[in-house]
C-alpha cells in the first residue's frame, strides 16, 4: 500500500491528486505544520532525513521530492497514463513543464514569501528600516520582475494549447499546479492573465482534484 506522508498546505496535496487520477489505493498519514514558524513536524525526520513533504512509502521503497515520486508512481504504476508517447513534441513540453515546476517557478515565489516576512518580522526597532528597506529593495529589483516574466511566459506558453504539455491533460499539468496556485495567493496572478486563471478553474474542476482534497483536508491554495 503506498503511503502519502501528508503536510497540510503543501506540495504533497499533488501527490493525492495524482494518485486520484490514477485511481490507485493509498493511505494517508497526516502532519501538520508548526503555527508560529509553518516548518514541517520534526516527526517527519523519520521518514526521510530531511524531514519535508511530499514523501511517499511504498513496501520497502521511500520516494521524495514531487518531480521523483509523480516519475516513480506513473512508471510503477500509471501504464502509460498521463505521460505523452515518446519521441512526440509533447513528451519534451511534458519534461520541461515537469522539472520547470520546482526548478524555476518556486524560487523567486519562495523568495518572495521570505522576504515579505522579513518586513513584519520582531526585531529592535533601530533594525526595522533597514530590514524593510533591504527587503523592499530585493523585492522591487530582482524578485517581483523575475515573477512577471515568469507569468508572463506561462500566459504566452498556455496560449499554443490547452494543457502545459498539449492538448491532453498530463502529470506536467499536476506539477504545475502548486506554484501557479501559490502566485494567485501571494505573487499578483489575476484576471490579467486569463489563461492562467482559465488553467486552475480547469483542474480545480477535475472530479479527482476534488477528491484529492477531501482526503487531504484544508488547503488554502485551493483559489481561482
Amino acid at each position: 500500500m503506498i503511503t502519502v506522508h501528508h503536510l497540510n498546505n503543501s506540495r504533497s496535496q499533488r501527490v493525492l491528486w495524482l494518485l486520484e487520477e490514477l485511481g490507485l489505493p493509498y493511505e494517508i498519514k497526516k502532519y501538520r505544520r508548526n503555527a508560529q514558524t509553518m516548518l514541517a513536524p520534526p516527526e517527519l525526520l523519520k521518514v526521510h532525513p530531511l524531514g519535508k513533504s511530499p514523501v511517499i512509502t511504498d513496501a520497502d521503497t521511500t520516494v521524495a521530492e514531487s518531480g521523483a515520486i509523480i516519475e516513480y508512481l506513473l512508471e510503477r504504476y500509471g501504464q502509460g497514463r498521463l505521460v505523452p508517447a515518446a519521441g512526440t513534441p509533447e513528451q519534451l513540453r511534458y519534461r520541461y513543464w515537469l522539472h520547470f515546476a520546482e526548478g524555476t517557478a518556486m524560487s523567486p515565489l519562495l523568495m518572495k514569501l521570505v522576504f515579505e516576512r522579513i518586513k513584519v518580522a520582531k526585531m529592535p526597532f533601530f533594525a526595522k528600516p533597514i530590514a524593510r528597506g533591504l527587503s523592499n529593495k530585493v523585492l522591487t529589483t530582482m524578485v517581483e520582475p523575475n515573477l512577471k516574466r515568469q507569468l508572463d511566459f506561462m500566459e504566452a506558453e498556455l496560449g499554443k494549447s490547452e494543457w502545459f504539455a498539449g492538448n491532453e491533460f498530463s502529470a506536467a499539468d499536476i506539477q504545475m499546479s502548486f506554484a501557479l496556485e501559490a502566485s494567485a495567493q501571494r505573487a499578483g496572478l489575476n484576471a490579467s492573465r486569463p489563461k492562467l486563471m482559465a488553467f486552475l478553474k480547469r483542474i480545480h474542476a477535475r472530479p479527482a482534484y476534488k477528491a484529492a482534497l477531501e482526503r487531504g483536508g484544508p488547503y488554502s491554495f485551493a483559489n481561482d
